[in-house]
């Protein structure tokens, strides 16, 4: 983990920050309304969120930051949803985000259950925890009438997870070329800041071929056959341990019964890498294989008829900044704040990936309370202690911005 020292000017703007009577008031606001916070949880997770079927979802949590009076709310052509709380300045203009979508298949029942203060529902933490703390920020500002310097975008992005491969955010930066930083909310640990990117392809790997009766057949290239080469000599590939290079063969189907050559065969790969070049040098490796894996088969078998069709359908790049970057140091800063250390997470995958790669300085924030069971049917949330994530956003992103008169923003245009 990298060693977080914060500048002193960060650190003297956070004081007067933390000083000023609004902030003062949306501070205790937060801790005060938290109960509305966890019922805003629990009633988003209840409303079914699968991947690339959000719609329902987002469009009450777009109702919801309507109710917000935020600005020019809309749903996008991609299924995002946002609005604009005004700033009274020309500071940074802001995006602040949570993840709508969830990892589990349409028809997953994700009723909440309660038992002793501990919420259980597919999806409770993961990110509608996120979308419900957004919601209590902008409360908060409102509450106390607070005026930042920049503009602030807030809403929910579709394709977070799994083959969404960040759909949501390559669409909205793919039309705003104007936002100057980018927050997500996600993640378990009020002091967890991530600020660098993996970046993963994937891939969908399928060989074809004739096919035939096992026995009558004998000697057609079998595409099970040329899977099985191709995943033997993946398995044997060496990627460096840092930056750390990863690949897994996470699915494998094909062939039709026992006594059949396979006519197909597929498999889904998953290449992850800290660093564009070895992902990239990876790519090139595994690709080299799985076309070798054919050209093999037809050779053993003296019959060019197998072939393999390879289809790439995740691409997020992996990205970096620097731990004394002012974005990193306002997040540090706002987590120092409620009284915590912060933890400079170890690389990951999230919305913040797409824009660090566009050069616009990125930061995803960790959640209150405790989690347990990400992605499972067993999530489980216990919210004790929820408010302080929300406080730790709240005071972030008012250092980002910036209030006239009190502090200047600390993320520069």
């Amino acid at each position: 983990m990298d060693k977080m020292v914060i500048a002193p000017e960060v650190t003297e703007a956070f004081e007067k920050l933390k000083k000023f009577e609004a902030v003062e008031k949306g501070l205790a606001f937060i801790e005060h309304d938290h109960e509305r916070t966890v019922k805003e949880q629990i009633e988003l997770t209840e409303i079914p969120a699968p991947p690339f079927k959000e719609q329902q979802r987002a469009e009450e949590f777009m109702r919801r930051l309507q109710e917000l009076q935020l600005e020019d709310v809309q749903m996008d052509e991609e299924g995002n949803v946002f609005g604009v709380r005004r700033g009274s300045e020309n500071g940074p203009k802001i995006f602040v985000s949570a993840h709508l979508d969830t990892v589990f298949p349409e028809g997953t029942d994700t009723t909440v259950h309660q038992k002793d203060g501990v919420l259980h529902a597919p999806g409770i933490g993961d990110d509608t925890r996120g979308l419900a703390e957004l919601l209590a920020v902008v409360r908060a500002m409102n509450e106390v009438g607070i005026v930042t310097s920049g503009d602030i975008l807030f809403g929910g992005t579709v394709g977070e997870e799994g083959a969404g491969d960040l759909r949501g955010v390559k669409a909205f930066f793919a039309e705003h070329d104007d936002i100057d930083g980018f927050v997500s909310l996600d993640g378990e640990g009020d002091n967890h800041i991530i600020y660098k990117a993996t970046g993963s392809f994937r891939y969908t790997i399928t060989y074809k071929g004739p096919g035939g009766h096992s026995f009558a057949a004998f000697g057609t290239p079998s595409a099970t056959h040329a899977l099985g080469r191709a995943i033997a000599a993946i398995a044997d590939l060496e990627t460096p341990s840092e930056p750390k290079t990863t690949f897994s063969v996470g699915e494998v189907t094909g062939g039709t019964s026992v006594n059949a050559i396979a006519q197909e065969a597929s498999m889904s790969v998953d290449l992850r890498s800290n660093d564009k070049g070895e992902l990239e040098k990876l790519e090139q490796r595994f690709l080299a294989i799985v076309k070798k894996a054919a050209a093999d088969e037809n050779e053993r078998w003296k019959d060019a008829r197998l072939s393999v069709d390879i289809h790439r359908f995740g691409h997020r790049a992996p990205a970096s900044q620097d731990a004394d970057s002012p974005i990193v140091q306002i997040a540090a800063a706002a987590v120092k704040a409620i009284g915590k250390e912060p933890d400079l997470g170890v690389p990951s995958s999230t919305d913040s990936n797409h824009p660090m790669s566009l050069n616009i300085p990125s930061v995803t924030m960790g959640l209150g309370g405790k989690f347990g069971g990400a992605h499972t049917l067993e999530e489980w949330h216990n919210p004790e202690n929820g408010h302080l994530a929300i406080q730790k956003s709240f005071l972030a992103i008012l250092g980002m911005s910036g209030i006239p008169g009190v502090i200047e923003p600390l993320l520069k245009k």
